[in-house]
């Protein structure tokens, strides 16, 4: 149990967590000192969700394109991934519970991209994520974010958009965690006037009923408050309806390094708390995913 500073108790854990320097151009650390952080925090358990290798080129985050990345080499990089994340896993299996999987992009082509990573290194769960747009990372920035209204045509529709790929995702591969449910606010400061918009409400509602029936987790994603949002994804009035229809939820650090190990859970399970939700947490399945 952890002793909070807001007189909280709780286990530690994370569904979508352990980025690294390693594997990861926008994260910092070594998997192994990212690991050994979940440890010192006395985590019960973790899942390892490293992001999925590109197979095109024009798809290469721009960090990753910088240094010089080609797909096969990311391809190879991630192979090492899963390689070292098994034998961690081992390792420290008197410590931590570990949860080997990778987290989902949902580009041109990705459901087969996403299938083929599945057979081959059979993840223990996967954390199903929404990056992409109209092949637009909409999250790398404001610049991309605007890119990806225009393309979409309004912002309203950018976020009909967003939630029907999300549901597509979810049908097609019912990850065992959805990740950050509403990343699509991530660059709208009005975001909360969206929830109210009729069309993208009805999609936030489907989406969540869909995830019931599929009986997965939501990602009580503490990212955004990293980056100054004043709560974390999943948003208030879609966090209220999870916990008026008995769907799961369990915290994600989204750690990318091991400064952002455990950061901000205090506040995330504080707002779930508030909002009359639980703590006790629900861990993935094991191979809780499908390929279609």
């Amino acid at each position: 149990m952890v002793a909070s500073t807001t007189d909280l108790s709780y286990d530690n854990v994370s569904v979508h967590g352990g980025h690294s320097g390693t594997y990861c151009g926008h994260a910092k650390d070594t998997l192994r000192e990212v690991v050994q952080a979940y440890a010192d925090n006395n985590f019960a358990w973790v899942c390892l969700t490293e992001h999925m290798p590109t197979q095109n080129k024009l798809l290469i985050p721009p960090e990753e394109t910088q240094q010089g990345f080609q797909p096969d080499q990311l391809q190879a990089r991630f192979d090492a991934y899963f390689k070292e994340a098994r034998q961690l896993q081992d390792e420290y299996q008197d410590r931590l519970d570990i949860l080997v999987g990778f987290e989902t992009e949902a580009y041109t082509g990705y459901e087969q991209e996403v299938a083929d990573l599945i057979r081959q290194h059979q993840p223990d769960m996967i954390v199903g994520s929404v990056h992409h747009l109209r092949d637009i990372l909409f999250d790398g920035g404001p610049e991309y974010y605007a890119r990806t209204v225009e393309a979409c045509g309004s912002i309203e529709a950018m976020y009909c958009e967003y939630f029907d790929r999300q549901l597509e995702l979810i049908n097609r591969f019912e990850p065992a965690v959805v990740g950050h449910f509403d990343l699509i606010r991530i660059h709208d400061p009005e975001y909360v006037d969206r929830w109210a918009v009729p069309a993208i409400r009805e999609r936030c509602i489907r989406n969540l009923n869909r995830i019931k029936e599929l009986d997965l987790i939501l990602d009580l994603n503490v990212r955004s408050l990293h980056k100054g949002a004043p709560e974390p994804y999943i948003s208030a009035p879609w966090l209220a309806y999870a916990i008026e229809h008995d769907i799961h939820i369990a915290p994600g650090d989204d750690s990318h390094g091991v400064a952002s190990v455990a950061a901000y859970m205090d506040q995330a399970v504080s707002t779930l708390v508030a909002a009359g939700g639980h703590t006790n947490w629900p861990r993935p399945a094991l191979a809780r995913h499908v390929t279609r």
